[in-house]
């Protein structure tokens, strides 16, 4: 079954509205194609969320490459280039210090498909049911 992403405790708002703002700058780099790892390089990669800690010293990004395609090498790709992806991002944030990031893949909309799928057979179930009386 896939994991959930979200930790027991709520974020802040402080959390959320830079983990947002880090997502729009993220996506932005990422778009922008100048990184140089050959397993990143011409991948297109959708930020889905980034997650930050208490602190605003690490942050979690959650991304879902485009047809879901060599997931695991473009995440390892992301995360050997993270120190770029940080720099370029601190270059448009007005904080203290940039988060340091690591990437994950986004599983929230596998999760999401197999409640989907749980649903309707429990639906047909009872449609089959209610042909049988």
């Amino acid at each position: 079954m896939a994991s959930q992403k979200r930790s027991s405790k709520t974020a802040s708002k402080r959390q959320l509205r830079v983990g947002e703002q880090l997502r729009h700058i993220i996506a932005e780099v990422l778009a922008e194609g100048n990184i140089h790892d050959p397993d990143v390089a011409g991948s297109s990669i959708t930020v889905t969320e980034v997650q930050t800690s208490p602190d605003m010293r690490n942050a979690t990004v959650y991304v879902v490459p485009l047809g879901g395609l060599n997931e695991d090498t473009i995440i390892k790709g992301l995360n050997r280039s993270s120190g770029f992806i940080q720099s370029e991002m601190g270059r448009q944030l007005s904080m203290k210090f940039t988060p340091r990031l690591s990437f994950k893949r986004d599983d929230s909309f596998d999760y999401g498909d197999h409640i989907d799928s749980l649903i309707r057979s429990i639906h047909k179930d009872d449609v089959n049911e209610g042909e049988e009386e």
